[in-house]
């Protein structure tokens, strides 16, 4: 499907972004990458465009000429972040999603993939896709939430008004792996422990925010990736969770990542625990024949050692451009 085919992958330097570009080389496909990052040790055989893609004439400039496009470009931030600054996030996501998606219907593309997230639904024990649109995205995610819900009705309003629904929607859960963000002021869950525990060091204590009750899914940015060339090569046209399926509990994964580094966990609950617990249903994709292929403790082990093999040399280039 892929093999000499012209493919865009927009945040193609990020973390998901890496996995799906060896994915789609290993399928023959030609490369065209789009990010505001610098990338590091990338590579060579890929076509790389610096821009900003809040600029609806850049999204123009990169469609042109291509036959996919695999629209991965986002923001990661920290639980605390998007309520902090909230527009940072929201203005630049809503901005980039409408224009990629505007801008590939308009060059011609065969198929393409939107990046949506677990954070459009409302906290709820397991999320449902079709539960979506009953209720609304959670305080904790209220902005970026419906910043990603936006991208999704844009989908559908291509469906009314032009038949065009040649577009795959993906829901990712907690994402974590190799050339994930480990600055501790926009990090997610899982490479903000890691950070901690390695500061921390043998002997000492990391601090964990909350109380250590919550409830989370968390899937590798490698099934991530697997999962939108999925959807792609099965034109999966109704939206689609990529995540486990089972909830990790925030108190042993920081027990178990401190365990590595022989430190103690503190739980500062004075800090907010966020919802308590938010599973995404994975019943649609396992009816389609996907599955995941990296464990959690897999992963993690997976993770750490990447850290520690590049903690000193390789973590700079990954920032949040809006957050100043």
């Amino acid at each position: 499907m892929f093999k000499n085919k012209n493919v865009l992958v927009t945040g193609g330097t990020g973390m998901i972004g890496r996995e799906l570009v060896q994915l789609l080389l290993d399928r023959g496909a030609k490369i065209r990458v789009a990010s505001l990052d610098e990338p590091v040790d990338f590579f060579e055989e890929v076509e790389f465009h610096k821009v900003d893609l809040t600029n609806y004439e850049n999204c123009e400039m990169i469609c042109e000429g291509m036959d996919y496009v695999f629209h991965v470009a986002g923001i990661k931030a920290s639980a605390e972040m998007p309520k902090i600054k909230p527009l940072n996030y929201f203005i630049p996501l809503v901005k980039f999603n409408i224009n990629m998606m505007e801008a590939a219907f308009k060059a011609g593309v065969n198929w393409y993939l939107y990046t949506s997230s677990y954070g459009v639904y409302a906290p709820s024990e397991i999320s449902h896709e079709d539960d979506m649109w009953k209720t609304f995205p959670s305080d904790n995610d209220k902005l970026p939430g419906w910043a990603k819900r936006m991208g999704e009705l844009q989908a559908e309003g291509y469906k009314i008004q032009y038949d065009w629904d040649n577009i795959s929607i993906v829901r990712p859960a907690n994402v974590y792996g190799k050339w994930d963000n480990f600055e501790l002021e926009t990090a997610m869950v899982i490479p903000s422990l890691i950070r901690k525990a390695e500061e921390a060091g043998k002997g000492g204590t990391m601090s964990v925010w909350g109380d250590g009750t919550p409830i989370r899914d968390f899937i590798h940015s490698k099934d991530v990736a697997r999962g939108m060339v999925f959807a792609v090569e099965n034109k999966i046209t109704e939206p689609l969770n990529l995540g486990s399926g089972i909830g990790v509990n925030i108190g042993k994964l920081a027990t178990s990542i401190a365990n590595k580094f022989e430190c103690d966990v503190e739980f500062d609950s004075s800090k907010p625990n966020g919802d308590h617990k938010r599973i995404l249903d994975m019943s649609r994709a396992y009816s389609y024949g996907y599955e995941n292929s990296v464990s959690v403790d897999d992963g993690i082990e997976e993770t750490i050692e990447w850290y520690l093999d590049n903690k000193d040399n390789k973590l700079d280039f990954r920032h949040d451009p809006f957050k100043d």
